[in-house]
């Protein structure tokens, strides 16, 4: 444009000089002679005509100029549609980011939950449409076989990082080698591009410096902490690079959303250490090997019926002692979290039929009675309730009885004895 004013503004002293001109050549401006009105128009109209002249000329021009502006923009912008980089592959276990692989571009790579990126999170396409930086990968993080094979790939990678970059090695005197490609300080990613440099760091790294040469890593863990809504992982994070992952206690796995905590079913999948005489109960974060045994007391002789199972053998006439005694116990193992809210309902005794005409519910002891209540929920159930919250870890009993009575006269007696394994965690 300034091109273009130029041309104007000359075109207006042309204009100028040539008046000036005409009139000196008409002896307009000479004093010496007065020329009569009829001279005097027809010089103007002649002026006129050389100005008309000039005008069209200067129109003509302007129209080829504005042609030949028009006919470069169009040929620079079939040069930039035709000059991209090739498309770069996504790296194994891992996705690309950007759809534009013309010059001046980027395209960002991200890895899959579990995994870790090793290399250049950005790459820029260059004016030798060339990619900058080294093709990345994406490493498991659960794995240490490859560690070497990782290592060797990250060095050659922040080497030519290094190398692609416009600092200088003095300014970069407290950056990292390429001995340390997990450092959290490193070059920033610089292209030359129509005359300018632009500079950017990969996803992860804020920019810094003077020049805007250093990349400094971001902790995502300490911005956003576990107590935040917002947090990160449900369990532990841990700080990498450019990036971070989480870590789950031992008897969890890390879930598909790689921040969530999975439970393992150790009792499922085997990978108990329970003998044959055992049960084994899956709780939140391990199990337990349990041993359901019948009473043995000196009123009454249980026998088993069923694996969670012990019934009363039938009483000699007369013996009330025996008769006082439960007709049947029952046995339940529940996992809960820690400090889960109250009050709750935990479990229902029912009874599937009745002789008598009452049923009663309550709690006939157990550790933690503290924390349990009994409620008639119905006219043959009852429900145990959590009614404090508990921290774990721990382990609490509570036994309900549901007494059976006719006229007031004692039936029988039925006992549910409930243990409660609480987890260390909140998940």
């Amino acid at each position: 444009m300034s091109v273009m004013m130029e041309f104007v503004l000359n075109m207006k002293v042309v204009q100028v000089m040539v008046l000036m001109m005409s009139l000196h050549h008409f002896g307009l401006v000479s004093a010496q002679e007065c020329p009569s009105t009829h001279d005097l128009l027809n010089s103007l109209r002649q002026v006129e005509k050389m100005l008309a002249l000039h005008e069209t000329s200067y129109q003509q021009g302007l129209r080829s100029l504005r042609k030949k502006i028009n006919a470069l923009h169009n040929s620079t912008m079939a040069f930039f549609k035709m000059a991209s980089c090739p498309k770069p592959d996504p790296p194994a276990n891992g996705r690309r980011l950007g759809r534009v692989f013309a010059m001046g571009h980027e395209v960002h790579f991200l890895c899959k939950p579990g995994y870790e990126l090793i290399g250049p999170r950005t790459r820029v396409c260059l004016e030798s449409l060339k990619w900058s930086g080294q093709q990345p990968m994406c490493r498991s993080l659960n794995s240490t076989a490859n560690s070497l094979a990782s290592f060797s790939s990250a060095a050659s990678s922040f080497a030519a990082l290094s190398a692609s970059s416009t600092t200088t090695s003095s300014s970069l005197a407290s950056s990292p080698t390429p001995s340390s490609p997990s450092s959290s300080v490193r070059p920033s990613n610089c292209t030359h591009f129509l005359g300018s440099t632009h500079c950017t760091c990969d996803v992860g790294f804020t920019i810094s410096g003077r020049d805007n040469n250093i990349c400094t890593d971001i902790d995502e863990c300490h911005l956003f902490p576990l107590a935040q809504p917002g947090r990160l992982c449900i369990h532990q994070c841990v700080n990498t690079p450019g990036s971070f992952h989480c870590v789950c206690p031992p008897g969890y796995s890390l879930s598909r959303d790689g921040r969530s905590c999975t439970d393992i079913d150790e009792c499922e999948n085997l990978s108990h250490n329970c003998t044959a005489d055992r049960l084994c109960v899956n709780t939140f974060g391990g199990f337990k090997c349990v041993t359901v045994k019948c009473p043995k007391t000196k009123n009454a002789t249980y026998i088993k019926t069923s694996p969670m199972r012990c019934e009363r053998n039938p009483c000699m006439f007369g013996d009330k002692a025996c008769t006082q005694a439960p007709n049947s116990i029952s046995f339940h193992f529940l996992a809960v979290v820690s400090n889960m809210s109250a009050p709750r309902v935990l479990f229902r005794v029912s009874a599937a039929r009745v002789l008598g005409d009452t049923l009663r519910f309550g709690l006939a002891g157990g550790r933690g009675r503290g924390h349990f209540s009994v409620q008639r929920s119905g006219r043959q159930t009852g429900t145990l309730l959590l009614v404090t919250s508990i921290n774990g870890p721990a382990t609490l009993e509570a036994e309900v009885e549901m007494s059976e009575l006719e006229n007031n006269t004692l039936l029988g007696r039925y006992l549910t004895k409930v243990t409660l394994f609480v987890s260390p965690y909140m998940f």
